[in-house]
């Protein structure tokens, strides 16, 4: 059994500036735990792969094309792959959200 806590974790680099550790990495899969700040926000983009993103705390507002609506805490929200989306903290509390990648995209995310 393998148990993954990223508080044990070292933050990744990544070109959105917030708070990130990868917590599960497979040829499958991508899982990574974001931390964003009052605030804070991704910056818009593409994946080549499906996401979900599943509220762990807070309250985000997530944009999935052309519609962003504020969700809570355990939503779970989709984004299709090639579609922009973004996840906004506009609050004043910190915001946790639990990102996955099915499956683990083999081309770069694209910048918008």
């Amino acid at each position: 059994m393998r148990i993954t806590n990223y508080k044990n974790l070292q933050a990744n680099a990544n070109p959105h500036g917030i708070e990130s550790y990868k917590i599960y990495d497979t040829d499958n899969a991508q899982v990574m735990h974001l931390t964003l700040q009052p605030g804070e926000s991704l910056k818009p983009h593409i994946t080549p792969v499906d996401v979900f993103f599943y509220v762990l705390e807070g309250t985000p507002a997530i944009l999935i094309g052309e519609e962003k609506i504020t969700v809570s805490q355990d939503d779970l929200i989709e984004s299709p792959k090639e579609i922009v989306h973004c996840i906004y903290n506009e609050t004043d509390s910190i915001v946790r959200v639990m990102v996955a990648k099915v499956p683990k995209p083999v081309t770069q995310t694209k910048m918008v």
